[in-house]
């Protein structure tokens, strides 16, 4: 066992939360909530697809969770040396069997909230939560895991960006506008700097068992650099978002965020191994931030 407190250890429902990595779960809700303040902004807000949206992207990001915890134990990624939180398969909280079903039923779940998307918002609606599931597990499943080849960077950017702020958008509209899709990029980069953290902790166990993530292919230098310049991002394409009148004026209110990410990214340069644990949780809590200041801001 991990060092939980005794009561947590004794608590299955408390192991099983753990498993979930409620820290980090905020990164899908950020994406759907600035594609709802999207949708309010234009006067589009419907609340039924709204929480059917974020209820489904959570399970989206448990089921992913679960499947990293499960399959980074198969291929031996989570051994002793790890220095990260802990992890449910590894740890011998869950047997192998009930980690599958436990995934399995996370994912069954989000396609529920599919199908009542599907039926509120059209049939298309299927296919992106279709795709997204299949990215879920192929992150670190089957036989060429997009996190195992340096590729987990991408996803994570295309699908807490785009494709949840865009489809949470689309949910509650019927339509996209091109207009949108600058503003539907930050959320994503906000969120894969939480990978980046990640993989820059990870990077020298994660190097014994091949999983070559950008930190492992590059150094963590680079790392450090990526992080910054999707902080940098973020904030840029915003910027470029407004002076292309893209977005209502008050979207600027989200950059009373900045001197945080500025932080941040001081820490990055800063910390490493252990102590970048909780750089996960605070990474993760900027994206939500940054989320809420922009809502905010296009709905005044």
């Amino acid at each position: 066992m991990t060092a939980l407190p005794q009561t947590a250890q004794s608590n299955p429902m408390m192991l099983w939360i753990s498993a979930f990595r409620p820290a980090t779960l905020w990164a899908s809700v950020t994406p759907v909530l600035v594609g709802t303040g999207l949708a309010f902004a234009g006067q589009t807000f419907s609340i039924l697809p709204a929480l059917l949206a974020l209820l489904g992207a959570v399970l989206i990001q448990i089921g992913t969770n679960l499947t990293n915890d499960l399959f980074d134990h198969l291929k031996g990624a989570d051994g002793p040396e790890r220095v990260g939180p802990a992890r449910a398969t590894s740890k011998g909280w869950f047997t192998v069997r009930q980690m599958a079903w436990a995934t399995a039923f996370a994912f069954g779940l989000s396609a529920l909230c599919g199908l009542g998307l599907a039926y509120l918002a059209g049939w298309p609606v299927l296919a992106i939560g279709a795709v997204s599931v299949l990215a879920g597990i192929a992150y670190t499943a089957g036989p060429y895991p997009l996190a195992y080849v340096g590729l987990g960077d991408i996803f994570v950017l295309a699908f807490f960006g785009p494709v949840a702020v865009l489809g949470t958008y689309f949910v509650q509209a019927g339509n996209v506008p091109d207009s949108l899709i600058l503003a539907s990029l930050p959320p994503g980069m906000l969120i894969t700097m939480i990978l980046v953290v990640n993989n820059l902790r990870d990077r020298h166990t994660d190097a014994k068992v091949h999983k070559k993530t950008l930190a492992v292919r590059f150094g963590a230098t680079a790392a450090r650099v990526e992080y910054t310049l999707l902080a940098l991002g973020s904030f840029g394409i915003l910027a470029f978002a407004l002076f292309r009148e893209d977005l209502p004026a008050g979207a600027w209110l989200t950059f009373a965020c900045t001197p945080i990410a500025i932080w941040e990214c001081k820490k990055i340069w800063s910390t490493d191994g252990p102590a970048l644990n909780p750089c996960l949780g605070s990474t993760a809590r900027l994206g939500l931030l940054y989320a809420l200041l922009f809502t905010i801001g296009i709905s005044l």
